[in-house]
C-alpha cells in the first residue's frame, strides 16, 4: 500500500508518454496542497492531479474535475504566471526517489524562452510541490518549511533545492553483486526487512515479494541464508529491478477476505506473485489503480464511518440483555431448591404430629428416594404452620421459576437478534445497506424514528453469485432480506443454508428444478460460512436442507427460522473461486 518509488518509476513512464511535449492549459488548486493541471497534447486533453497531501500524496492522470476556489491561492497564481501554456520537456524521477521534475519550456516577459522546474516530492507528511528555476533556486512551494520546522532543509523563496540525504540507503537500478551482499548481510535482519531499509524505493510488499521469488521466508534473518540462498535472493532482486529498468510494468491491486467481502489490500506497479492469481486484479494503467484503489478504500472508510453510530446503539443493547440475561440465570439457579421446600411441607404434613413444641428440627423418610432427611423447623411456630410456610416457598419460587423460563427465552433471543444485526453491520458494503439496518433497529424499539419522517425507500439487495456450475445463488444481507429470501424468493425444492448454531446470512441455492452437482452444494456452504460470525475460521458446521422444511415461528424476530430436517457440512469459508454478479 506504499506508494514506493517503482510506483512512481511506473507513473513516470505513463506521464512521460501521454504529457511531454504538451502544453499547459489550464492550472488550479482545488486544495490547499493539491493541483490539478490540464495538459493539450496530440490533439488531446490530459488532466493531472498533483497531491502533496500529508495523509494521501498522490501523482496521477484522472477524468474527473474538481470545484476550485473562486480566488486562486497565491501560489496557484505564481504558477500560471510563468507556466502557463508552457510546453512539458521532460519528466523525470531522480534515482528511485519518490519525486517527479517537471521540466518546462516558456516564454518569459521579455519574450525569451527560459526553463523552470515543478517539482513533486511525495514523501508523507514532508511531502510537497515546489517551483524552481533553471538554475535550482526556489521560487515558491505549495507549503513553506522554515528552519524553525525543519533542520534538515528550509523550502522557501530564494533558497537553493536540493534532496534532503537523511537515509543512508542505495540506489537499486545501480547496485552491483558485491553491493548487494556487503548491505543486505551485514546484519541479522529480517529478510524483507534487510531489503528495504537498504535500498531507496522499495516498500515491505515488494521486499516480501522478491524474497517470494527466491523462494525464501521473508522473515528469516540473512544471517541464516547460505551462499546459494544469497545468490537465488540477488537473482530475484535484480530480475525486479531490470523490470524496472525496462519499464516493464504490470500493475495490479491485491484483493483480501474481510468478513464482508473482497477488499482492496495492496496494490504495486508490478505483479505480486506472492499472492494468488485469483486476488489480483490487473490494470494497463497505474493512473486508473490509484484512483480505483483510493476510491474503493474511501468507501470501505465512509461506510464503516456511517455505520459507527448504529454499532454503538447494537453494542449497548446487547451488552444490557446479556447483562439481563446472566441475571436471569443465576435467579433461575436460585429457584432449583423449590421441589426440596414442597417435600419439605408433604413430610411435615405427614409425619409432624410426632414433633416436639420447640423443636429446631425433625428427620424424617423421605418417601421419594428412601433417604432420611433432616427438616430445619422454626421452634416459635406449630409443625403445621412450619409446612405452610415451606409451600409458600415452593410456590413463591415455581411462579419465579415459570416467570424467568419465559423471560430467559425471550432475552436469549433478543441477544441473538442484536448478534445478527452485528453480523449485518460487518457484511454491509454500501450506505443503502446500512438503511435496511437502521429501519430494523427503528421497528425493534432501538431507534426512535423522528418526527414526521416517513420510512426510508429501500434499495439494497441480497448479493447474487454464480457457481462455476451455473447455479444461482443468493446471500441475505440483513435479517429482513433473510426473510425475503427464504420465505418469498426461494420455491420449496430450493436448497437452504445457515452457519450452525452462530449468526449468520440466509443462502438460498436455486435447485432449477434438478438436483445440484456436489461443488454447488459446496459454494452455497462457503458463502453461508464466509457471511457468518464464523468466517475467518478453518472450518464452519453449516446446516442445509430444502426450503419446505424451513419455518418461521410466531412470534420470532425478523430472520429468526426453525427446521428440524436437515443435513451437515464442515467447511471453509474462502469463496474466492465465487464472483458476485450484483
Amino acid at each position: 500500500m506504499a506508494f514506493d518509488g517503482i510506483t512512481i518509476a511506473s507513473i513516470r513512464q505513463e506521464l512521460s508518454e501521454r504529457l511531454t511535449g504538451g502544453r499547459i492549459y489550464k492550472i488550479a488548486q482545488p486544495e490547499p496542497d493539491e493541483l490539478l493541471i490540464t495538459i493539450k497534447n496530440n490533439g488531446g486533453q490530459h488532466r493531472i492531479t498533483l497531491s502533496a497531501s500529508a495523509s494521501l500524496p498522490l501523482v496521477y492522470l484522472t477524468d474527473k474535475n474538481k470545484p476550485s476556489p473562486m480566488t486562486a491561492p497565491n501560489f496557484c497564481m505564481l504558477l500560471r504566471k510563468h507556466i502557463q501554456n508552457g510546453k512539458i520537456i521532460h519528466i523525470t524521477q531522480p534515482g528511485m526517489e519518490r519525486i517527479l521534475n517537471f521540466e518546462i519550456e516558456h516564454l518569459d516577459e521579455m519574450g525569451d524562452l527560459c526553463r523552470k522546474m515543478l517539482i513533486v516530492e511525495l514523501m508523507g507528511k514532508h511531502s510537497n510541490i515546489i517551483f524552481c528555476d533553471a538554475s535550482g533556486v526556489i521560487i515558491d512551494s505549495i507549503k513553506h518549511i522554515s528552519g524553525l520546522v525543519s533542520s534538515v532543509r528550509e523550502v522557501l523563496p530564494g533558497k537553493e533545492y536540493f534532496i534532503p540525504s537523511i537515509q543512508d540507503k542505495l540506489n537499486p537500478l545501480e547496485v552491483t553483486g558485491e553491493d548487494f551482499m556487503q548491505r543486505v548481510f551485514s546484519g541479522g535482519q529480517p529478510c524483507f526487512k534487510a531489503l528495504y531499509s537498504s535500498f531507496t524505493g522499495l516498500s515491505p510488499a515488494i521486499a516480501h515479494e522478491i524474497c517470494y521469488r527466491a523462494g525464501i521466508d521473508s522473515g528469516l534473518s540473512t544471517a541464516a541464508l547460505g551462499e546459494a540462498q544469497r545468490q537465488t535472493l540477488f537473482q530475484a532482486f535484480s530480475g525486479l529491478m531490470d523490470a524496472v529498468r525496462t519499464g516493464l510494468f504490470n500493475p495490479c491491486i491485491v484483493y483480501e477476505s474481510a468478513g464482508n467481502a473482497f477488499v482492496p489490500a495492496e496494490y504495486a506497479a508490478l505483479p505480486l506473485t506472492s499472492y494468488p492469481e485469483k486476488r489480483r486484479k490487473p490494470y494497463g494503467s497505474i493512473s486508473i489503480l490509484l484512483e480505483d484503489y483510493y476510491a474503493e478504500k474511501n468507501i470501505l472508510t465512509r461506510i464503516r464511518q456511517r455505520s459507527a453510530d448504529l454499532r454503538r446503539i447494537v453494542s449497548t443493547a446487547l451488552e444490557r440483555n446479556v447483562k439481563k440475561y446472566d441475571l436471569q440465570i443465576k435467579q433461575m439457579r436460585d429457584t432449583e431448591k423449590r421441589d426440596k421446600y414442597r417435600i419439605y411441607g408433604e413430610l411435615l404434613n405427614t409425619y409432624g404430629y410426632g414433633v416436639s413444641p420447640g423443636a429446631r428440627s425433625m428427620e424424617a423418610l423421605n418417601y421419594y428416594t428412601d433417604e432420611t432427611v433432616t427438616i430445619p423447623l422454626d421452634p416459635l411456630l406449630t409443625p403445621g404452620e412450619n409446612a405452610k410456610k415451606y409451600f409458600e416457598k415452593y410456590n413463591k419460587q415455581k411462579r419465579t421459576f415459570e416467570a424467568l423460563s419465559q423471560l430467559t427465552q425471550d432475552t436469549k433471543a433478543e441477544i441473538l437478534h442484536l448478534e445478527s444485526i452485528v453480523n449485518s453491520l460487518d457484511i454491509a458494503q454500501k450506505e443503502e445497506d446500512l438503511i435496511q439496518i437502521r429501519e430494523e433497529l427503528i421497528e425493534s424499539g432501538y431507534i426512535r424514528r423522528k418526527g414526521g419522517t416517513k420510512k426510508a425507500k429501500i434499495t439494497s439487495r441480497p448479493f447474487h453469485y454464480t457457481s462455476p456450475d451455473g447455479y444461482d445463488i443468493y446471500v441475505g444481507k440483513n435479517n429482513y432480506q433473510n426473510e425475503e429470501l427464504t420465505f418469498r424468493f426461494a420455491s420449496g425444492n430450493d436448497w437452504w443454508f445457515h452457519a450452525k448454531g452462530i449468526p449468520g446470512s440466509h443462502v438460498v441455492l436455486k435447485s432449477k428444478g434438478e438436483e445440484p452437482p456436489v461443488s454447488a452444494f459446496e459454494d452455497a456452504a462457503r458463502l453461508a460460512a464466509h457471511y457468518s460470525k464464523g468466517r475467518g475460521l478453518e472450518k464452519v458446521e453449516i446446516d442445509y436442507t430444502e426450503k419446505k422444511n424451513v419455518k418461521k415461528p410466531g412470534g420470532g424476530k425478523p430472520g429468526f427460522v426453525v427446521y428440524y430436517t436437515n443435513y451437515s457440512m464442515m467447511i471453509d469459508s474462502d469463496i474466492s473461486r465465487l464472483t458476485p454478479t450484483e
